[in-house]
């Protein structure tokens, strides 16, 4: 498949799998050594893959304006996203050319960069701008002591960076179709770290094989045990979950059928992020390694609201439920599936076929490392 499903190819095949109680599954079945999670060489071979690769930094959504900057660590490098006057999104290494120091720290809103050790001053499109008492630098390069860039590119509402290597072909962006992420309004950004592999965090998003036993009072009630349509392209993936109101469209002709409301889209840009499209809003959660049983998490909620008070309510209650409900179950079982990955139980996971995106998601890692 070289792209993902339009919307009415997407319901057509939800009906189908409820009229026939089918689902969408692969065919293979995948044994991923339980060494993979625990090898601190093997972490650092994904660091530096995700280094070489455009992985995704922050939403547009977080830089609407000029001077608006993001900085955070990305695959072990600080780094600092910001839009720039002429509207452009720059990204650089967040290390001041003096002595090191970085030049921000989370997100705001600054005309310049200036560090707070020693006062050198940068433009927002990195130039060096100032440096005081530059007396004492008599050989100093201006010219040669901007801020060091990274790659950045700005795709379906997403900034992404890529921080070694020349330009990757075919690009991540590419083929996703009606992934576009709202870049209106930033509802909300969480952001903390947590005691679970990187990977065991993406699996557990990524198949529906889990929603009955897992959710039975949340997701479960409003949608269905083990039916999802699955499809992979290229690198990437995208598990739709649907709503039992979507049996509604069965009696509307095609032309008349609207999906909004009646399924989640979660989308696995290879390797470490998803986008999960809900009724009102949608999350980019961008997973960083810290070490093999440490993640960061960074959640950015978004929703496009054209600056409606109530449509902002509505997607914030939104998203803060589904924050509390199902997600925080699904975090609660992949720390449960990290406290005994050491336990000696299993010497790899299987993954089975309605575990597809799991499969793809694998595969595609595995052949990346080797290809390294």
């Amino acid at each position: 498949m070289d792209r993902f499903l339009d919307d009415s190819r997407v319901i057509e095949r939800v009906l189908d799998h409820v009229k026939n109680g089918t689902t969408d599954r692969g065919t293979k079945v995948w044994r991923e050594p339980v060494d993979h999670y625990l090898s601190t060489e093997r972490l650092q071979q994904e660091l530096a893959l995700l280094r070489r690769l455009p992985t995704p930094f922050c939403p547009s959504a977080a830089l609407r304006d000029p001077g608006a900057y993001v900085a955070r660590t990305a695959a072990g490098t600080p780094l600092l996203a910001v839009r720039g006057n002429d509207g452009r999104v720059r990204a650089f290494r967040n290390a001041c050319r003096h002595r090191g120091m970085p030049l921000a720290e989370g997100a705001g809103c600054a005309k310049a960069f200036v560090c707070r050790y020693h006062g050198w001053t940068y433009r927002l499109d990195g130039a060096l701008h100032h440096v005081p008492h530059d007396d004492g630098f008599p050989d100093l390069r201006r010219d040669a002591h901007g801020l060091v860039p990274v790659r950045a590119e700005e795709h379906a509402g997403i900034v992404f960076v890529q921080q070694e290597g020349d330009p990757v072909s075919p690009a991540p962006w590419e083929n996703l179709g009606g992934l576009g992420t709202p870049d209106d309004e930033l509802l909300f950004e969480v952001d903390g770290e947590s005691d679970i592999n990187w990977k065991v965090f993406l699996e557990g998003a990524i198949e529906g094989y889990h929603i009955r036993p897992a959710h039975p009072e949340t997701f479960y009630p409003y949608g269905y045990d083990n039916l999802n349509v699955v499809e992979c392209v290229g690198r990437n993936s995208r598990v739709t979950y649907p709503f039992r109101r979507i049996e509604k469209l069965a009696a509307l002709p095609e032309s008349e059928r609207n999906i909004d409301g009646r399924v989640t889209y979660v989308y696995l840009l290879f390797p470490n992020t998803l986008v999960t499209k809900l009724s009102r809003h949608t999350n980019l959660v961008i997973v960083e390694p810290i070490d093999v049983a440490r993640s960061r998490i960074v959640t950015y909620s978004m929703a496009d609201t054209h600056g409606d008070p109530e449509a902002t309510a509505a997607a914030r209650r939104d998203a803060e439920f589904v924050n509390e409900t199902g997600a925080k179950e699904d975090l609660e079982i992949v720390r449960a599936v990290q406290s005994s990955i050491t336990s000696g139980a299993n010497d790899y996971f299987t993954f089975g076929q309605f575990e597809k995106a799991i499969v793809h998601f694998h595969e595609s890692l595995t052949a990346a490392l080797e290809n390294s």
